[in-house]
């Protein structure tokens, strides 16, 4: 968990995964895309990131009580040990965060459960640079407050 609050200007995005050279890659195609980068290393922090508003401030001082905005999206890794992508994306609010869960086991199983617990997209490992910048940005210029 890292970072200080995303400026009011630029969209937010919480990537939640376990794998540090997922979460670097992905946070630097993200930031050459302008966006501001958040991260959590599995389930149960990316979802106290998001209940202190998806600031960085998890465990933490929240900015003396004023709360941020959620992101705009929340990349999340399904295969998590404890708890999974999945369940993560069944606890978020989807009103204000759209979700793209990424995985290396591309199945039906998976998209299908990821879909119900109402993830927006999906992305299999190995994934481009280009193909993660234009989910992200797609699904940002969809969110509710993008």
């Amino acid at each position: 968990m890292t970072d200080a609050a995303p400026s009011p200007s630029r969209r937010a995005v919480l990537v939640v995964d376990d794998d540090d050279c997922i979460r670097a890659v992905v946070r630097a195609v993200l930031e050459a895309g302008d966006f501001d980068v958040v991260e959590a290393v599995d389930g149960p922090s990316a979802l106290e990131l998001l209940a202190a508003g998806g600031n960085g401030a998890a465990g933490g001082d929240a900015g003396a009580g004023h709360k941020q905005p959620p992101p705009d999206v929340l990349v999340l890794d399904v295969m998590m040990p404890g708890m999974d992508g999945i369940e993560v994306c069944r606890q978020v609010d989807h009103r204000t965060t759209r979700v793209l869960m990424l995985t290396a086991r591309e199945d039906v199983a998976i998209r299908d459960a990821s879909a119900a617990a109402g993830a927006d997209a999906f992305l299999a490992k190995p994934f481009s640079a280009v193909e993660l910048l234009d989910a992200i940005e797609r699904l940002s210029s969809d969110a509710p407050g993008g």
